[in-house]
């Protein structure tokens, strides 16, 4: 097929005049080498970790369109977070799918040529995207770009958690903002793999979402008896390690506190120190950006990190990643399935309006950038 000479990719740049400047740009189509693909980008999703490409520490509550761009005005405090990326253009979407419609002279490259496949490699945001053969998911036959848009982030990370317990020795898992799509993902590997997994909500109507699909233990944040319940569904798992989506606020302490809770009820030698197994939480995202507070009530034996998926991929080694990758297209119409609420344009995904529905990152709602549109 005839290819254009320019295609259309959305950039995020922080002026030195302290203002993050969102917009599309025109770039010169590359041609794939050697082990490249060129895919025609047909579906892309907007993931909370897009969003610290997209907007960084910009004060998006006043952010306006200056013509066809999105512009929002930059603190100090965030100029000063983002003084390495300055006057650059940056490339926007982890992820996304679509057709290969070009591709380098191997072998491996070129049996990639009118597949759909998947791929991770930044700068998805675009009508096209050249990327190495090692980046790309082939897909079954018959799953669209649609369904394969998502292939990487939540389903890997889901696939993850479970790798980071069987490696770290814990046996069950605590997760927050659990009726998210990762959320669902992973109440369905858990129960496919035997894992106990205890879920924390903040609404009604996502205790309703996790039990439709068998989650067993279930805790609402909101209720007013909610670190009892915790406390009750840890010791009832066996919990040990907690995997957190919020990141800021007292989420963190309240789960270590319940997991010292839980310590307690088994009968044993009493120590200043508190109990003797390590309680570990992982702060994964930051979807309350405010500080994370520890009220350091839970001994002695505990830790709270941060959790990166390619830094543990990194780590887990090739082999792993394979056989997880495999899992995901083996997978994706089942487990790893995920559900849009809006399908927006790249023209779309620079309108204030609409950039203000999809940047307040609610349970249940997920927007699909589609650069064909």
């Amino acid at each position: 097929m005839s290819l254009p000479k320019t295609y259309k990719s959305l950039v995020s740049t922080v002026t030195e005049g302290g203002q993050l400047r969102m917009e599309m740009v025109e770039k010169p189509m590359p041609v794939p080498t050697a082990d490249q693909v060129l895919i025609k980008v047909e579906a892309c999703p907007i993931n909370p970790s897009d969003h610290g490409v997209m907007f960084g520490y910009s004060d998006m509550s006043k952010a306006t369109n200056d013509g066809d761009a999105l512009v929002a005005p930059v603190p100090p405090m965030g100029m000063r977070m983002m003084k390495a990326r300055i006057g650059q253009a940056l490339p926007i979407g982890n992820e996304g799918a679509g057709t290969v419609v070009a591709a380098g002279e191997s072998d491996a490259a070129q049996a990639l040529m009118g597949r759909t496949v998947a791929a991770m490699g930044g700068g998805m945001y675009a009508e096209y995207r050249c990327v190495p053969i090692m980046s790309v998911l082939p897909v079954n036959e018959g799953n669209t770009a649609r369904q394969a848009a998502s292939s990487f982030v939540n389903p890997l990370t889901a696939l993850c958690f479970p790798e980071t317990m069987k490696k770290e020795g814990h046996t069950a898992i605590v997760h927050t903002a659990a009726a998210s799509n990762l959320g669902q993902m992973l109440v369905k590997i858990c129960k496919a793999d035997g894992i106990p997994l205890v879920n924390i909500v903040r609404k009604q109507e996502q205790v309703d979402i996790l039990k439709a699909i068998g989650a067993t233990h279930i805790v609402n944040s909101s209720d007013e008896d909610f670190i009892p319940q915790l406390i009750d569904a840890i010791h009832e798992t066996g919990a040990t390690l907690a995997f957190d989506a919020t990141g800021g606020g007292k989420l963190a302490s309240d789960i270590l506190t319940a997991m010292e809770g839980a310590a307690a009820r088994t009968p044993g030698a009493y120590s200043i120190y508190g109990s003797i197994h390590h309680k570990q939480v992982y702060l994964y995202g930051s979807l309350d950006p405010s500080p994370t507070t520890l009220t350091r009530g839970y001994g002695m034996a505990w830790g709270v990190g941060g959790w990166l998926l390619p830094n543990f991929l990194a780590k887990a080694g090739m082999e792993t990643a394979i056989r997880l990758r495999q899992r995901v297209a083996s997978e994706l119409t089942t487990t790893f399935a995920s559900t849009y609420t809006d399908e927006i344009s790249l023209a779309d995904a620079l309108n204030a309006d609409i950039v203000g529905r999809y940047n307040a990152k609610k349970t249940g709602e997920k927007f699909l950038v589609n650069p064909t549109l």
